[in-house]
């Protein structure tokens, strides 16, 4: 097998292990199986092996509130077609309000919006917002099946909203502001909500950026919304779009009642929240894929996978525990803002910060962990990485006393990431690197609370699910670099892509490179510590003389060097074979001489192999990347060969597109 590192960087200690909610768990189903489940490889294995009971056993550790029915899975051996809990009723709403009546003077949510807004919600502002909310959506028709969109900021509101629309079993989908309006119009335009939350503006980098133009041109786009509500961030009070095809509604006024009306009358009475019974694999979120190749695909997740994947990753592969404090820095946009939602269903207080990671320093996220005293911080790699270019200690700044667990994601964690994170962050913690998508809003390889932290590796492929690699001829190996398939149907596959009549296109997506096995597009192996590295995206690898190569392992070294903020690779077909291109942004006052090409050389070729070494390498001042912040690597291959891009409304930065078209050092 693969091994990356046999000393590790983190090891829990007994009394750590037996604090978790993992080591809970184990104990619970050893009891109850007969089975000495003594390490996580035992519980993993039972978890696949009886996957029915791990997810049923799940589902009453967890304390899901619903009905679960007699069936567990039915046409479990067709992954693309099963069903989990058939008969379940269950609302997610419900599940993630179930402590507001326990403890209502509790802070359920506290935002921070750079340094200008601070706010902290309870749990009785939560449950009696989102019940007015719910009320006013069902008074105007909203029903179950209906979409509600949110173009919002990662704001108290946009929680509040989701929560609203789960209440009643409407589909929420959401998008962030610093989505153009046409990428806004591309996703939200194929699922036709009926209502859209919308913001003022936003801060970013300490400045103001109005939404209102915006939010206009989305509502006269799209014939489906009926109803425009519009929460303040920037400004003290809202102001009327200028000639909008509907009226600006303010959400002060619905959340105080002033809407809340029976033809025309003010109802006198203080609504209760109804939960509106849901199907388990009844549609919950509208998810986007970036459209990096063509139209955003819709992506529909279910009421119960996604609450019970989620209630997994919290509780056993995260330890997220009742009154804890749980971090991400993500947008709307992002599948792990999803994720960060569902921790209210484990008792978590939800930590939400919106704007720049570095306005008005680099401290400013580590500020906050120490006002709050989080104790569980997402973040992606590429904010790692970022810290290490800007300086940013905080073990030498801050106390971080409550902080358990890191996670990162977004792009491969490379190993020098993982040692600047016990050398520069905290000593103590368990760093989990995490890997999953939009596809499956949750993960397939994460954290593990009761194992070691190795530097390069993902602790673990995640309980129930059934993660293998597989080779060019579709066989299962170890020890070897490959595709990264599951082999069994799992709770959180999608319901459907939106708008796919047939299936065709969600077929396509997971099923089509090898019979009823999902093929998830990440290139892997699995290590001796039973850990995994990722090698980067397989659509991505490189294949110089017909050798396989992850783009991670270039940039890992790469990007340690001090002139190289970052660095983006591709393949160039080239006479009849393929060239390896680097492309490099280079730090201030650095300049891409030919000396520094041939370090940058032999700094690949010594801690990779000789196929690694590009070709070619080449400044540029910009990496385009998608509005999540990932790298474009087929987006500048196309650009590179001529080929067109088909949808540029999917990046955050398409000018930089240029910079890469037509380089005479390619012709």
């Amino acid at each position: 097998m693969t091994t990356m590192s046999t000393t590790p960087l983190w090891q829990p200690t007994t009394e750590q292990i037996q604090s978790t909610r993992l080591w809970e768990f184990m104990q619970q189903m050893s009891q109850q199986t007969g089975l000495p489940m003594l390490d996580y490889e035992a519980l993993y294995q039972w978890s696949i092996d009886q996957s029915e009971d791990f997810w049923s056993s799940l589902w009453d550790f967890s304390g899901v509130i619903g009905e679960k029915g007699q069936r567990i899975l039915v046409d479990g051996d067709d992954i693309e077609k099963a069903q989990w809990f058939p008969d379940a009723k269950v609302n997610f709403a419900e599940n993630l309000l179930k402590y507001a009546t326990e403890k209502p003077q509790q802070t359920a949510i506290y935002f921070q919006a750079e340094n200008k807004i601070s706010r902290e919600i309870s749990y009785q502002t939560l449950l009696g917002e989102v019940t007015m909310l719910a009320h006013w959506m069902r008074s105007i028709g909203v029903i179950k099946g209906d979409r509600v969109a949110g173009y919002l900021p990662n704001s108290p509101e946009a929680i509040i909203a989701m929560l609203a629309t789960a209440s009643i079993g409407a589909i929420w989908t959401s998008t962030s502001p610093d989505f153009g309006k046409e990428s806004v119009i591309e996703r939200f335009g194929q699922t036709q909500p009926k209502v859209l939350f919308c913001v003022d503006g936003y801060y970013y980098n300490g400045k103001e950026q109005s939404c209102r133009d915006k939010n206009h041109a989305v509502v006269d786009a799209i014939d489906s919304i009926s109803h425009v509500v519009e929460t303040s961030l920037i400004a003290n009070s809202s102001v009327a779009m200028a000639n909008c095809r509907l009226d600006l509604l303010s959400w002060q006024d619905i959340v105080a009642g002033k809407l809340l009306a029976d033809n025309g009358r003010q109802s006198s009475e203080a609504p209760t929240l109804q939960y509106e019974p849901c199907g388990f694999n009844d549609p919950l979120y509208i998810l986007y894929s970036s459209g990096t190749t063509g139209k955003p695909k819709c992506i529909t997740h279910k009421v119960g996978g996604v609450l019970l994947q989620h209630l997994k990753e919290h509780q056993l592969q995260t330890d997220v525990r009742e009154d804890d404090k749980l971090f991400y820095f993500t947008t709307c946009g992002w599948m792990m803002w999803n994720w960060l939602a569902t921790g209210l269903a484990s008792g978590a207080s939800l930590v939400l910060y919106d704007g720049s990671p570095f306005a008005p320093s680099g401290n400013v996220l580590w500020d906050y962990a120490d006002k709050i005293g989080i104790t569980q911080f997402g973040t992606s790699a590429k904010y790692i990485d970022a810290m290490k270019k800007h300086k940013v200690h905080p073990m030498q700044t801050h106390e971080l006393s409550e902080l358990r667990t890191i996670c990162s994601t977004g792009s491969v964690l490379s190993p020098e990431s993982f040692e600047f994170v016990y050398a520069e962050i905290k000593k103590d913690l368990c760093l989990s690197s995490i890997s999953g998508g939009t596809d499956i809003v949750s993960c397939f390889v994460l954290g593990c609370p009761i194992r070691p932290v190795y530097a390069g590796e993902v602790q673990a492929r995640g309980l129930g699910m059934a993660v293998e690699v597989y080779d060019t001829d579709g066989k299962a190996v170890t020890g070897e670099q490959g595709e990264m398939v599951c082999v069994q149907t799992f709770p959180s596959q999608p319901v459907y892509f939106w708008g796919d009549g047939t299936g065709e296109k969600y077929h396509n997506a997971y099923f089509a490179e090898y019979d009823n096995i999902w093929c998830h597009g990440d290139y892997i192996a699995i290590t001796d510590n039973d850990g995994v590295v990722i090698y980067g995206r397989s659509d991505a690898t490189l294949n110089p003389g017909g050798v396989r190569i992850g783009t991670a392992e270039i940039y890992r070294y790469v990007e340690q060097l001090e002139e190289v903020i970052e660095a983006i690779v591709i393949g160039q077909d080239w006479r009849n074979d393929v060239r390896v291109v680097l492309f490099v942004v280079l730090a201030e006052g650095y300049e891409l001489t030919q000396e520094l090409k041939d370090h940058i050389r032999a700094i690949i070729k010594s801690n990779c192999t000789a196929r690694h070494v590009p070709g070619k390498i080449i400044a540029v001042a910009e990496i385009p990347r998608t509005k999540s912040g990932k790298i474009v690597e087929l987006a500048v291959k196309e650009v590179v060969h001529n080929r067109p891009v088909k949808n540029l409304h999917a990046l955050t930065n398409p000018e930089a597109l240029e910079l890469y078209k037509d380089l005479p050092e390619l012709q």
